[in-house]
C-alpha cells in the first residue's frame, strides 16, 4: 500500500500493524516515493557445526609442559617466582599461638 505523508503520520499505528503482517508500505510525497516500511525478519539462528575448527590450530605436546622461570618472566609472571612456596601444614613453622602456649 502507498501512503501520503500526512496519511502516514495520521495513521501510523495502523502502516505498522500492515508492515507486521508481511506488507511493505510506501510513504509518498506527492506522487514520489520516499520511504518504505518493511517487517523486520528475526535474525536465522546461529548454529555451531562441529568440528568447525579442526585442523585450523595445532599444537605440541610441549605447548602443555610446565613453563621454565625465565618464560614465567617474559610472560609478565616474574612475580610468581617471589615469595615462598605452599608447604603441607605438618612442615610449616609452628603457629604463634603454637610458640607462646
Amino acid at each position: 500500500m502507498a501512503y501520503t505523508v500526512h496519511q502516514a503520520k495520521t495513521h501510523f499505528s495502523r502502516l505498522l500493524k500492515e508492515a507486521e503482517a508481511g506488507q511493505e508500505v510506501i510513504v509518498l510525497r506527492g506522487k514520489k516515493p520516499v520511504a518504505k516500511i518493511v517487517p523486520i525478519e528475526p535474525p536465522a539462528p546461529r548454529q555451531r557445526i562441529p568440528g568447525g575448527f579442526e585442523g585450523l590450530v595445532h599444537a605440541d605436546d610441549s605447548a602443555f609442559d610446565p613453563l621454565s622461570d625465565q618464560e614465567l618472566v617474559e610472560c609478565g609472571f616474574g612475580f610468581m617466582l617471589d615469595g615462598e612456596q605452599a608447604r603441607h601444614p605438618e612442615e610449616s613453622e609452628p603457629s604463634r599461638l603454637e610458640q607462646i602456649g
